[in-house]
């Protein structure tokens, strides 16, 4: 799509960054939390990079980092397919019966423009009950963080973040991640 290697390669270093981040990190060995990596751009462009990788261990948090700092870029100059992105990731979800909770992270720098539309994936995410969030990378769209609040994210709680730049992702998926992490519950009493 329109994502060059150097976007991609601050996308996935971002990440990899934000993982190692000690909060983010104790929240995710503590959950044992599941995490897999797919890339996606147009409507027949979507694949598992990283295998369901169970984060029981700092060293096996280690290990998933470190292989998204190296996972390299699969696809260049074509459409942005948000809804197929959806669909194939939820199907990644099955047989993840046993997670308590279920998240799809999704970035982007551009509106659907291709394949079925985010929003036609909807029903079956809430369905599965799993929450959808997302970064809204808005270098060259400043409308896009509503475009994605009202088409891509979608469960009880979901949220935009928004980068304004690529330079901004790696300060924001960190914050998005300590957000999923230390959501705040509240009890009456």
């Amino acid at each position: 799509g329109s994502v060059d290697s150097g976007e991609y390669r601050t996308q996935m270093d971002g990440l990899a960054t934000a993982l190692r981040d000690p909060v983010i990190a104790d929240a995710l060995v503590l959950a044992q939390a599941e995490l897999m990596l797919v890339q996606w751009t147009g409507s027949t462009r979507q694949q598992i990079t990283i295998a369901w990788t169970r984060i029981d261990s700092f060293a096996a948090l280690e290990g998933f980092a470190d292989g998204v700092a190296r996972d390299p870029r699969l696809w260049r100059n074509y459409s942005t397919a948000v809804g197929e992105a959806l669909t194939h990731t939820l199907a990644a979800f099955e047989g993840m019966s046993h997670c308590a909770r279920k998240l799809i992270d999704i970035s982007g720098d551009g509106v659907s423009n291709e394949g079925i539309a985010p929003t036609e994936a909807h029903e079956a995410i809430r369905a599965a009950g799993i929450i959808v969030n997302a970064i809204a990378i808005e270098a060259s769209d400043p409308d896009l963080t509503a475009y994605f609040f009202e088409n891509v994210i979608v469960g009880e709680g979901a949220f935009v973040v928004s980068a304004s730049s690529y330079e901004d992702y790696p300060d924001q998926i960190r914050r998005k991640l300590l957000r999923e992490v230390t959501r705040q519950t509240a009890a009456l009493e």
